[in-house]
């Protein structure tokens, strides 16, 4: 995190700026100062997105996923702002927090979030919400749907990161093209097994299933 221009000299002396195809590139993001809590904690969401097909889009989303949260209470302070524990909601970062809650593995499932979410700020803001994320994946996948050379034997799962800021409105962070399925709690592996059963239901490689429920939604 960078909140002084003379940091980012030190920080180019620190890393490799170039590379053998020429110089290797970076992208700048604004820090959110007003990321919505729950219990004075930062967190953000984990949401998995298959694409069966780029032409025409076709993505399911996965009803479940997970919240990741910070094992220390947020501030803004600028005396702060060089604590990880404070600021960044990663698993491997966290892992490091004396705080740090090995059964919860510092995750709670999306569906519990969203209850409690709504009990707090009402049903209709919440799906509002909702509905604002699910946007947000799809325009993501419509700016690159060009750059893709569509093979019908290929598929893609996407994890997206989303922030959510105080006033509801939700922020891409970032997608992963591999997204992590290491599990580092019981029911982090539960979910993921699930998650990859079903994917695989969708994908219906061997052409056997006609009809069965699943937890992923075609949106």
């Amino acid at each position: 995190m960078i909140s002084n221009l003379n940091q980012i000299n030190n920080w180019k002396s620190q890393i490799k700026v170039g590379s053998d195809n020429g110089v290797e590139l970076y992208i700048a993001q604004r820090y959110l100062m007003n990321p919505l809590l729950v219990g004075g904690k930062k967190f953000d969401l984990r949401i998995y997105a298959l694409v069966t097909n780029y032409n025409p889009l076709t993505v399911y989303l996965y009803k479940t996923g997970f919240a990741r949260f910070t094992h220390h209470r947020y501030t803004n302070n600028l005396e702060d702002v060089s604590n990880n524990l404070v600021h960044l909601t990663n698993v491997a970062v966290q892992k490091n927090s004396d705080n740090y809650d090995e059964k919860s593995g510092g995750k709670w499932d999306l569906r519990c979030l969203k209850i409690f979410l709504m009990g707090k700020y009402g049903s209709e803001k919440i799906n509002t919400l909702y509905f604002e994320i699910q946007e947000i994946i799809i325009k993501s996948l419509f700016s690159v749907q060009k750059e893709f050379n569509n093979d019908k034997h290929c598929f893609e799962l996407y994890g997206y990161d989303i922030l959510i800021d105080d006033t509801l409105k939700p922020w891409l962070i970032e997608i992963n093209a591999n997204p992590s399925l290491y599990a580092n709690t019981p029911a982090d592996n539960e979910m993921k097994v699930k998650m990859l059963d079903d994917m695989l239901t969708v994908l219906d490689l061997e052409r056997v299933y006609e009809y069965i429920i699943i937890n992923f939604k075609l949106v």
